[in-house]
């Protein structure tokens, strides 16, 4: 139970007290009247005396009676009636609310939050452990201290306006004061009309009202003299006439207004009238109707606006600077369940009006301090000597009258402990007595007798002498079943027993408990039933029984009064909150309960109340229905008492929580706080406007795109794939293009990167790097795409969708800023805005939309939010089961009217900082700035389409498309470049035009090639040609992954377009290929902001098996021109893979050519007359040619080309020599990436011996092999045509010309490296090891030193010879040795045979060298040097000449090498006898 500023002693004290009754003249009345006050009012707050009051009782033993309180009141004949009691409770209630300006300090208790004072209390979750222990302290606090003056207010006006009834005396008048002015012209004989009127309306029986407390009624005689009129001389003498005619203890001289009105305004006197002023503007309206009282219409309640004036009304001597409730609502922290209480709402005109006079009117003006003095010695007197004798006499009359009828000892107080220290009399059950409640005893009975005694006992606070008598009185009631007697005997009897001084019994709650149930069940008196609980709770409470009091109050709520159970259901949950283990949730669940009897008794402020402090306790704890129910309540409430913002955020946080409620009930919500909503904005139409809960926002999910959407294909053409809204983000594609794009940008500004180089965003999101502004052109939009989520199980309608931004006009040449405009303020010349008519959103959907700006300025631009109407759909009720508004389509919608305006804003979160170690210790976030994007001067924008691009390809095959470029903006772009990583797949043709053939050349079959028709005689002969990479975009120093875009002019004006021709090659290995284009561009102006744009391409081909080719160069040990020239012979062998997929019939090799600084291919060689070069499905096939070395003219490669047909393709001329130099270059780069390791210094000059001599084996081949594929698709022919490139670096190595797995797959065969893949395991261990700081090795290898020196023995075949005329045959033979590399070499020659094994000797047979057996000499560079020897055979046969051994060194080197000839043909030659 809330705490009150009063004891409970003191409060019961001040229940019940001695009233006097007030009869006064017209003229005394016209005396107080000049002070604005009746005369029981004028002494109204001094009726409490300031001093202890002595008495004696029946035993004649000194009572001495502390802080006695009486009252004074004018005698009203008719009584209120229940109607007019009941408005009357009503109203106090009603203005009746928590003072204002109290601090709401907030404690954390567990999960809740309550505070006291400024000490915060933190309590451990879960709070069910250690929040009662924290409440326990609050309690027993000091600053702890929640009151409730509504209650206190209601209390007393109840048990004020209590009728008098004839079963008890506590509201029976003791006395009667007769009130007369000095001024009168015959006061004694007034005195007199006076006494007679008041007897009159004792005795007469037509005055059953008011009840008097005994026959003898004291009368007390009482001049008024108004000092500042009346003359005091005659008033004295008056006043001695009194005293002889009533005596001096039964009158007084009552002397008041000693100044006057008008004076002394400076003058502050104190005013002790107002607190009880305003109740008595209640208590005495006369305006009652009897009858059933109705609570106020809402109607009528939301137009009665509160001036404010009731804020610091005092109620029962109670300040407004007491300590809040420790669940006083927080202001300040949660504005959904916070109310101001300044609008009191007012009940009615005549209230309001009372209340505004009685609270501007000055009381007391014409009294000063000595006047005030006087009253209250006046009613000092009045009681000291007239009241309380009067009542001490007539209790020992009571004493003696029942002592001589019953016929008892000398008194009751000596006899209480003979009477009930006896057995007792089991006292009968309720259930047993009968309903004798309408039994009435005659005055003069002796049991009402002992009933009155007991009560002017207990009015001077004499309780143990009422206690007794109270017993008495009850058995004997008992006996005569007179239960209403007896219910007030037990009720008084419990209250006595509780007051006594030192508490020698304990209080007997079972006699309350009687009492109530006897008032309730069989008297049906609810007024007397509710008196027994208030005086019985409030008992109990001070005995910290909180839970018998909960009890007590709970069990006397009823239907019959929502107001008293509202009430009493309020106290019960503060019992809850103060007891020793505090029930929180059970003050909570009570508070709602009061909350709602409030509402139907019409108390809206108070009903709000109980729901806002219930909410504190049912937030975030995951009753989301409690809170649901909570919030909808509040705000409903506070929109009957026009606390719009209040509702708003009350249902606001309804429709924002993930609700559990169904989806008619979510739609009800949402109704209502448009509703709501709709009232509020209509009230400041011209507002800001506010935020609206609905539908959620993903920020982070925001994506913002610069630029025009991408067109569709056209028939043919493919528009370039760029970027779009539609495609999903990828990182390792994001950074590809960043790559791409810095590439370019690096060749454009010579290898350099600018310092304010920024990569080109077009799409921003959650992943990319905001961190920069980005940067947005004029005249292009800017879309916005955002997702909104729907969390309700009903669809939301948003119409007029669009942007909220602001925008600061810059001419970033100029150096101007304009002024910053918002969206709103100015037209559309600034920024064009897209409105999304209508933009439904289904239940539970999450949905983008993409709103578009149009800048038409430069400046800086910044993306605020969302503005929109937010609105439901007719009928959205579930119609068996199925939603109605799920397959609706936009422009169809059944728009009910109900939607209200407002704005959601954008506001997104940055990256979380972690680099430096602040940042790591901190929790900070970089900035996000994809929403303000600086509006740069207008640029070139281009488009791009692909003509007749294949989306499948054979591998190596080559296919002519067409790329058109469009400027589609109004300005020329230039320096048009293409950049990819795989620049072997496509090409523009080269620098010249002679180099690039015409589109479709006229030759036969439409090939893509430059093509010559040839005669036959130059069949198998190399047709020559020479070419320069400059020519072909690979020079020094150049990247060959950027291409410059041959335009016309380099210029590309506005509105123009240009086609040209892009062949294609398919890349060497087969699968899908995703190969990106990056169109770089720039503006013919340079601006400060933006230097170039990028537009990207994603091709995406499939290439499937078509040839494979592998070739090896090796020596040649030709006899033909050997002094002139070196020479090698070239095998190539072309295997046909396909498998027919594609529907290829067969391949045809058509002509092999070679490119080289160094060497070319001179002649195919044909070991048979076949020449036919066709290779079906699995046929194979090996060709053979020779290669000379050729001079090298200006580092330019040379062409030859061997054709197998009648027509040549011109090797030298794009597309084959573009694609040929792009696969050069990208062998270069990814052997260079790979050799890329330290060199070490050690044994710097062997290395470089060794180098030499690998130089030796090195071969700058470059084989070319074109082909043409015969197709059969749809019963038709075509023929596709294509090339494959092999790189010859070594003699005796074998080169492919597809990637090394796929070549150990085809060495493997298919079904081999399949079993290899599928045995490979998943996880294989890591193993560490050092790299070497060289990848030169310590000693060449045979095979390079076999390069080193070329041996020739030169001898005839076969040598005649007669054995018969001379036995020894001596043939000449010449040994040719050339230096092959490019230092000076020592070579030592050693003729003689190394072993002399048999088997040696059947190798060789008998033969010897004749002359010197050892030779040596130095070669210089390139030098062939012929050295003639003489054989020497002894008889015929076939030998073996190839025995000498070569040994050679370089000039300078020490160490000696031995060439190795194992690679040579045999020398064989024949000896014949003749």
């Amino acid at each position: 139970m809330a705490q009150c500023v009063q004891s409970v002693q003191e409060f019961i004290q001040d229940s019940f007290v001695p009233l006097v009754a007030a009869l006064c003249s017209e003229e005394a009345e016209r005396v107080t009247r000049k002070n604005n006050l009746g005369f029981s009012e004028l002494v109204k707050p001094f009726c409490r005396l300031t001093s202890e009051v002595h008495m004696r009782d029946p035993n004649n033993q000194l009572h001495v009676i502390k802080n006695l309180k009486i009252a004074v009141n004018n005698i009203i004949t008719r009584p209120l009636q229940p109607g007019a009691i009941r408005k009357l409770l009503n109203d106090v209630v009603s203005i009746s609310q928590p003072a204002e300006g109290l601090i709401a300090n907030v404690i954390t208790a567990g999960d809740y939050d309550l505070n006291i004072s400024d000490r915060s209390v933190k309590a451990s979750v879960p709070w069910y452990n250690n929040w009662k222990d924290t409440l326990m302290e609050l309690n027993t606090s000091t600053f702890y201290s929640a009151t409730t003056p509504w209650f206190e207010s209601y209390r007393e006006s109840f048990l004020q306006s209590m009728p008098a009834s004839d079963h008890e005396f506590l509201n029976h008048y003791v006395a009667c004061m007769l009130v007369v002015s000095s001024s009168e012209p015959e006061p004694v004989e007034q005195f007199l009309k006076l006494s007679q009127e008041q007897h009159r309306i004792q005795h007469s029986s037509e005055y059953a009202y008011p009840k008097w407390f005994i026959p003898n009624t004291l009368k007390y005689y009482v001049l008024l003299h108004d000092v500042s009129a009346g003359e005091e001389q005659r008033a004295d003498s008056v006043y001695e006439e009194m005293k002889q005619r009533y005596g001096t203890q039964g009158c007084y001289l009552l002397k008041i207004n000693s100044r006057e009105s008008n004076r002394g305004a400076d003058e502050q006197i104190p005013d002790p009238w107002s607190q009880y002023l305003q109740k008595n503007s209640l208590q005495n309206q006369e305006s009652y109707e009897d009858g059933p009282y109705t609570v106020i219409s809402n109607k009528n309640a939301d137009h009665l606006i509160s001036d404010g004036l009731d804020n610091d009304i005092k109620v029962d001597g109670l300040s407004n600077n007491f300590k809040a409730h420790p669940l006083q609502l927080d202001h300040l922290s949660d504005t959904s369940s916070s109310f101001d209480g300044t609008d009191y709402m007012k009940t009615t005109a005549s209230l309001h009006e009372s209340k505004k006079t009685s609270s501007g009117t000055l009381h007391g003006a014409c009294l000063t301090l000595t006047d005030h003095d006087r009253i209250r010695q006046f009613i000092q007197e009045f009681t000291f000597r007239g009241l309380l004798p009067h009542i001490e006499k007539t209790i020992r009359q009571l004493n003696d009258q029942l002592i001589s009828r019953k016929g008892l000892s000398r008194s009751l107080f000596s006899a209480t402990k003979k009477w009930f220290s006896g057995s007792k009399v089991p006292e009968k059950s309720i259930n047993e007595l009968k309903n004798t409640s309408g039994l009435l005893y005659p005055p003069e009975a002796p049991e009402l007798q002992i009933r009155k005694m007991a009560d002017l006992c207990f009015l001077v606070q004499h309780y143990e002498l009422a206690y007794s008598c109270y017993h008495t009185a009850k058995k004997d009631f008992l006996n005569d079943q007179a239960m209403l007697y007896a219910a007030g005997a037990l009720e008084m009897a419990a209250v006595s027993a509780f007051l006594q001084p030192g508490a020698p019994r304990p209080y007997p709650a079972h006699y309350m408990d009687t009492a109530i149930q006897t008032y309730r069940e069989i008297c049906k008196n609810m007024v007397l039933a509710e008196r027994c609980v208030l005086l019985s709770a409030e008992i109990l409470k001070s005995q910290s029984k909180y839970s018998d009091a909960a009890a007590l109050l709970i069990r006397l709520t009823s239907e019959d009064s929502d107001l008293r159970s509202a009430l009493l259901l309020e106290q019960a949950a503060h019992c809850f909150i103060n007891m020793k283990s505090p029930m929180v949730r059970k003050f909570a669940f009570h508070m709602i309960l009061a909350g709602h009897r409030f509402s139907k008794a019409g108390q809206k402020k108070h009903a709000l109340r109980c729901y806002c402090q219930a909410m504190q306790v049912y937030k975030g704890k995951g009753w989301s229905l409690a809170e649901d129910h909570i919030n909808f309540t509040i705000g409903r409430q506070s929109f009957t008492l026009r606390q719009l913002d209040n509702a708003v955020s009350a249902f606001r946080h309804i429709l924002i929580n993930d609700s559990k409620q169904p989806a008619s009930q979510q739609g009800a919500f949402l109704r209502e706080y448009l509703y709501v909503y709709k009232n509020v904005t209509q009230l400041s139409p011209d507002g800001p406007l506010p935020q609206l809960p609905l539908p959620y926002i993903h920020s982070s999910l925001t994506r913002v795109f610069f630029g025009h959407d991408r067109r569709p294909a056209e028939g043919e053409k493919q528009a370039a794939t760029h970027v779009s809204l539609d495609q999903e983000y990828d990182c390792e594609s994001s950074q590809q293009w960043k790559e791409l794009e810095e590439q370019v940008v690096a060749v454009v500004n010579k290898g350099i990167i600018p310092a304010n180089f920024q990569p080109t965003q077009y799409c921003l999101n959650s992943y990319s790097d905001n961190s920069k502004f980005p940067l947005a052109v004029v005249e292009e939009p800017v879309t916005v795409e955002v997702a909104f989520r729907n969390p309700l199980k009903v669809p939301l309608l948003l119409t007029d969708l669009s942007l909220l931004w602001k925008f600061q006009p810059k001419d970033f040449n100029a150096k101007y800023n304009g002024e910053t405009r918002e969206s709103g303020t100015c037209e559309d010349d600034m920024i064009g805005a897209e409105v999304i008519a209508e933009f439904l959103i289904n239940s539970e959907e999450t949905k983008m939309a993409r709103l578009k700006l149009f800048p038409h300025q430069t400046g800086e631009l910044h993306i605020l939010g969302v503005v929109y109407n937010l609105g439901t759909l007719q009928g959205t009720m579930m119609l068996d089961g199925v939603d109605p508004s799920i397959g609706l389509q936009a422009g169809k919608f059944l728009y009910n009217g109900m939607s209200v305006r407002g704005r959601q804003d954008l506001e997104i979160q940055g990256p979380r900082l972690n680099n430096t170690k602040e940042e790591k210790t901190s929790i900070k976030y970089g900035p996000d700035r994809r929403l303000d994007p600086i509006i740069t001067e207008e640029m070139p924008l281009l488009e791009v389409f692909f003509i007749n691009f294949p989306t499948g390809l054979l591998c190596g095959e080559i296919r002519k498309a067409y790329v058109e470029f469009v400027n589609v903006s109004k300005c020329p772009l230039t320096a048009l470049k293409v950049v990819s990583k795989h620049p072997e797949f496509f090409t523009f043709g080269g620098n010249t035009a002679v180099l690039t053939p015409l589109s479709p050349s006229a030759s036969e079959n439409c090939s893509a090639y430059k093509t010559v028709v040839t005669d036959s005689t130059s069949v198998c002969t190399a047709l020559m040609s020479s070419a320069s990479s400059v020519d072909f975009g690979v020079g020094t120093g150049s990247r060959p992954e950027v291409i410059h875009v041959p335009l016309p002019d380099s210029l590309l004006l506005p509105g123009a377009s240009v086609q040209l021709p892009m062949w294609l090659h398919g890349p060497d290995e087969e699968g899908v290929h995703e190969i990106n284009f990056l169109f770089y561009y720039e503006s013919i102006k340079k601006h400060s902001k933006m230097c170039h744009r990028v537009l990207r391409h994603t091709a995406v081909t499939c290439t499937s098996r078509s040839l494979n080719v592998r070739a090896t160069v090796c020596r040649s040990n030709a006899l033909e021109d050997e002094g002139k020239r070196d020479n090698m012979l070239v095998f190539v062998d072309v295997e046909n893979i396909n498998t027919s997929e594609a529907g290829v019939k067969e391949f045809h090799i058509v002509q092999v050519s070679s490119s080289s600084k160094h060497w070319k291919l001179q002649k195919a060689v044909h070991l048979s007359e076949d020449k036919d070069s066709k290779l079906a499905s699995g046929e194979r096939g090996k060709l053979c040619f020779k290669a000379v070395r050729c001079k090298s003219f200006g580092g330019n490669y040379t062409f030859a080309d061997i054709v197998f047909g009648n027509e040549q393709i011109i090797s030298s001329a794009s597309p084959c020599a573009d694609f040929f130099f792009r696969s050069l270059s990208s062998e270069l780069k990814r052997t260079h990436e790979q050799s890329n390791v330290s060199q070490g210094a050690a044994k710097q000059s062997f290395d470089d011996a060794v180098r030499l001599i690998q130089k030796c084996s090195e071969v700058d081949l470059n084989i070319v092999v074109l082909w043409k594929a015969y197709v059969v698709e749809d019963n038709k022919q075509f023929i596709l045509e294509g090339q494959h490139h092999v790189l010859l670096h070594t003699v005796g190595k074998e080169a492919f010309s597809f990637p090394q797995k796929q070549g150990f797959k085809k060495i493997l065969g298919n079904s081999d490296w399949e079993d290899l893949e599928q045995e490979s395991p998943e996880m294989v261990l890591l193993k560490f090891f050092r790299p070497e700081n060289t990848l030169i090795p310590t000693r060449p290898t045979p095979e390079q030193l076999s390069n080193l020196i070329k041996t020739s023995l030169h001898y005839p075949e076969s040598f005649n010879h007669s054995f018969h005329q001379k036995s020894l045959c001596l043939v000449p033979v010449t040994l040719l040795l050339s230096n092959c590399s490019q230092a000076d070499v020592d070579v030592i020659i050693d003729l003689r045979h190394k072993t002399t094994s048999p088997e040696t000797l059947e190798i060789h047979g008998s033969f010897t060298w004749l002359g010197k057996t050892q030779y040596k000499f130095q070669l210089k560079s390139q030098e062939v040097y012929g050295l003639q020897l003489k054989a020497c055979f002894v008889r015929t046969g076939v030998y073996n000449l190839g025995t000498p051994r070569v040994f050679a060194k370089l000039a300078d080197q020490v160490t000696l090498f031995e060439t190795s000839q194992q690679n040579s043909m045999p020398a064989l030659i024949i000896i014949n006898n003749i």
